[in-house]
């Protein structure tokens, strides 16, 4: 198993963790899912963008 790539943090399994657990719920409500993954982290003054690709992210919610 390969380790994190050197330089980048990454998506800490806590954060994903508490993502996740937004994201279930609100897949069963008449809202935006999508939007809970990025108010989120806004709110709780996480810096996804510096610390995550656009890639990884799409690919996170996609997983999701």
């Amino acid at each position: 198993m390969a380790g994190p790539k050197r330089g980048r943090k990454g998506l800490s399994v806590f954060r994903a963790a508490v993502l996740g657990a937004v994201q279930g719920p609100t897949e069963l409500l008449p809202v935006s899912s999508s939007a809970h993954l990025r108010i989120v982290p806004w709110l709780a003054g996480w810096d996804l963008e510096g610390e995550v690709s656009a890639s990884d992210r799409k690919t996170f919610e996609v997983a999701v």
